[in-house]
């Protein structure tokens, strides 16, 4: 038998509400569930652990170059694939389906635009784009770049995300490590500043080559830059690594980084390096 008898409800429990697919995201870093457009307002960084998301190109401009003064250069031109190579599928393929998924046409994009009023040539690449390879094309755009701010009498600024050369393109995306360098020379005799941004990760030819070779190397917290992987390293010596090893603290600490600096000081740590570099 029951003495009691409840009258009415007196716990509500709140009605589940079903979010958006896709709208939050998980912090790789310290697991905190971020809003994307929390995340978005904070520049792609986690506001608990500063952990940087990896983001491409469009992101980059709109954090970096002034609004509406950003224009594209050299972006129809394509990769070929003069190998006509085949692994799992077609080079063909691979190209088509990254162009699909990214709407770019290669993993860089190259252009001219402002930072607070001084005019720079700019360049970016794209993990997304086939893991951000440099193939004929990259190493054509940055050349192209190069080319242009002699022209222009413009500082050169290049933000690399790349996990190496092209296997598909094979010896020709490795000349790609020569050419950029070659073309690098021509800027330095010119007299012109080059700033080269590394962001995660920038590993292969591309660290071999252009993404080191900045008169000032600045890399974002916690990037991953260096030539082979850790577990590739690991392997090949048979010793346990340094801990940190290949992330941006301990290369600035050693010398091969100059400046680490946080996303949302970027765009005000480029203008203060353009004014002391008298563009």
């Amino acid at each position: 038998m029951s003495w009691f008898k409840r009258s009415k409800q007196n716990i509500v429990s709140a009605e589940k509400k079903d979010l958006p697919e896709g709208s939050w995201v998980k912090c790789e870093k310290c697991g905190e569930m971020l809003h994307k457009s929390q995340l978005e307002d904070n520049l792609w960084t986690c506001n608990k652990c500063d952990y940087h998301f990896r983001i491409g190109s469009k992101e980059y401009i709109q954090i970096l170059i002034d609004k509406k003064t950003f224009k594209e250069t050299d972006r129809t031109l394509k990769s070929n694939d003069p190998l006509k190579f085949t692994d799992t599928k077609s080079y063909q393929a691979r190209l088509a389906d990254a162009r699909k998924k990214t709407g770019l046409v290669d993993s860089i994009r190259t252009g001219t635009g402002a930072i607070d009023g001084h005019k720079v040539v700019f360049g970016c690449m794209d993990f997304q784009f086939i893991g951000g390879s440099m193939g004929s094309v990259v190493g054509e755009k940055v050349a192209r770049s190069i080319e242009r701010a002699v022209r222009s009498k413009s500082p050169l600024i290049l933000i690399s995300q790349s996990g190496g050369a092209r296997m598909m393109e094979a010896a020709i995306s490795l000349m790609q490590m020569a050419k950029t360098s070659a073309y690098l020379t021509r800027l330095h005799k010119a007299g012109l500043p080059y700033i080269s941004i590394l962001s995660d990760p920038t590993t292969g030819g591309v660290t071999a080559s252009f993404a080191m070779l900045g008169d000032i190397n600045i890399a974002e917290p916690g990037a991953l830059i260096g030539f082979a992987g850790p577990r590739v390293i690991k392997q090949a010596v048979g010793k346990d690594l340094p801990e940190g090893f290949q992330k941006s603290e301990f290369l600035v600490d050693k010398g091969f980084v100059d400046l680490i600096v946080h996303r949302k000081e970027l765009k005000g740590k480029l203008t203060q390096l353009l004014d002391l570099l008298g563009s």
